[in-house]
């Protein structure tokens, strides 16, 4: 027998995930997995393992959910590296936000109780909403997160068995042993040892030297169409978007560092074409099983103890989570399917920080759209102005984005004084000040609606500015800017109303929609 098991409310189709199992199809890695219970391990829907017997199978919509079974990790498709379920699309929006919360980190350190108070709710209804959509407790998820990410850094890394215990959110060595032999039925350094015998040995990390991890996604992925609007809206001595890669400096919290991303379909990174850092002589291991695609990344190792949250955050900024196949067969059903066929796979430019994408958008007075800003970018000479300068031995990577704090405390008569029109300045810094006093979230699992409308009582900020804010800051994929003209000019319409009639055809995907059209318009 076949057995489903799921949360209330989010029923599995058995059947289904029997045949996509059997087919080992890509587009269903991440988004279930499988426990052979004469093993008591749980599998991602492409392991290259020989497939079970129907009977002895049993389907969960998550790893946590897995776990709480009582399965372990299988160690050859690695469960850690399968894309992400894309929440926003799954559960309530509670549910929703406590989740993206516990795998930025929120619970490390911190107890359920703090997370509830931060979502405003009780203790006792969040675990109540985490256990009904997602057949979990805050804490298993929590814990979840943190071993898994834990058993990727012991076999891929050559981290410290002490610096992947603290990277992974744990408070001290000793729980992290505990926990881990407790949930896995084996010691840390088996999972090192068992990455040496496959020819993954490392010597250690020198202390200068960049962290090496792949982030896997469904293919197919438009990643040029990305980085056009990645380049459209970096910021000079932020970021740098060329040849094919990305690179940008980051802060979270307190930590500054670097981080450099590739498309690992295009090539091969040469990590050492930057100068300036000695780097790692190791090199990315393809693991067994890796049916989907993979970006590559390379960290600075000041980066190293937040990684979970930088992780996060990577994945959202290159939304690593979407499931194009689906998304793409939508559109191409609602009138989409020329602009679809030229780009299959396009993603959602999300946000490494929320406030950030609010800032360019406010200063240049349009969102991250494919318009390339002028020569005269009021965000970089703020950027410039505001922003703390931060060596990362690469050329034209210099300068960290100014926080809502630093805009807040400089005020609005100190970026008109840099050349900021009076009514940008003013909305600027009012969102600054709402975000440091953290009355405005702009980050994924907040209130749609209620964020759109608060930034829209800002003066200044109108429903393009607001919506393309959402849709980028908040990971939100039915965001669609109704009264964007470039918008209605590619729609083949003139209107407001006849772009939100096209639209209703395009929910839940609207977004995507959005950013079809945007790229049509530009290439006219």
């Amino acid at each position: 027998m076949i057995v489903a098991t799921t949360a209330p409310g989010l029923a599995l189709r058995a059947d289904v995930f029997a045949r996509a199992l059997d087919a080992r199809d890509p587009r269903f890695d991440g988004v279930f997995f499988v426990g052979i219970t004469t093993t008591r391990v749980y599998c991602r829907p492409v392991c290259p393992a020989r497939v079970s017997y129907r009977d002895h199978r049993r389907f969960f919509r998550s790893a946590a959910a897995a776990e709480r079974a009582g399965f372990r990790p299988c160690m050859r498709c690695r469960p850690e590296l399968a894309p992400g379920l894309a929440l926003i699309d799954a559960v309530p929006r509670l549910a929703r936000a406590a989740a993206h919360r516990i795998a930025d980190g929120a619970m490390n350190g911190r107890t359920v109780a703090d997370l509830a108070s931060d979502l405003g709710v009780s203790e006792r209804h969040l675990r109540r909403a985490l256990e009904r959509e997602m057949g979990v407790s805050p804490l298993e998820l929590a814990q979840t997160h943190r071993l898994l990410l834990a058993k990727r850094l012991l076999a891929d890394t050559p981290l410290a068995v002490t610096r992947v215990a603290y990277s992974s959110g744990f408070q001290s060595l000793r729980r992290f042993n505990a926990a881990f032999r407790e949930q896995y039925r084996m010691a840390p350094s088996a999972v090192r040892r068992g990455a040496r015998t496959r020819g993954a040995g490392r010597a250690s990390l020198p202390e200068d030297a960049r962290l090496h991890l792949s982030l896997a996604y469904r293919p197919p992925f438009a990643w040029d169409a990305l980085l056009h609007f990645l380049r459209c809206d970096a910021i000079d001595g932020v970021e740098i978007v060329d040849g094919g890669r990305y690179r940008r400096t980051i802060q979270i919290d307190g930590r500054s560092g670097f981080v450099i991303v590739e498309d690992a379909a295009l090539k091969s990174l040469d990590w050492r074409a930057d100068s300036g850092v000695q780097t790692s002589t190791a090199r990315l291991r393809r693991p067994v099983g890796a049916y989907t695609g993979h970006i590559n990344v390379a960290v600075s190792p000041s980066l190293v103890p937040v990684l979970m949250p930088l992780l996060a955050r990577l994945r959202r900024l290159f939304d690593l989570d979407a499931e194009p196949t689906v998304i793409d067969a939508h559109l191409v059903e609602s009138g989409l399917g020329a602009l679809v066929a030229r780009r299959p796979g396009v993603r959602i430019p999300g946000a490494m920080d929320g406030f950030d994408v609010a800032f360019r958008a406010l200063l240049r007075g349009h969102a991250a759209t494919a318009r390339r800003p002028s020569a005269r970018d009021p965000a970089c000479r703020v950027a410039w102005a505001l922003g703390e300068t931060f060596e990362t031995g690469i050329t034209g990577l210099s300068r960290l984005a100014p926080t809502a704090s630093r805009i807040a405390e400089a005020g609005s008569r100190r970026l008109r004084a840099l050349g900021i029109p009076l009514r940008r300045a003013d909305a600027v810094v009012a969102i600054a000040r709402l975000v440091a006093e953290g009355a405005l979230r702009l980050e994924p699992g907040c209130d749609v609606t209620a964020t759109r409308r608060a930034l829209m009582e800002i003066t200044g900020v109108g429903d393009q500015l607001a919506t393309t804010i959402v849709m980028r800051a908040l990971y939100w994929p039915d965001a669609l800017p109704l009264t964007d003209r470039a918008l209605q000019r590619a729609a083949g319409g003139s209107t407001l109303r006849e772009l939100g009639v096209r639209g209703e055809r395009w929910r839940p995907w609207r977004a995507y929609a959005a950013l079809h059209l945007w790229l049509e318009d530009e290439a006219r």
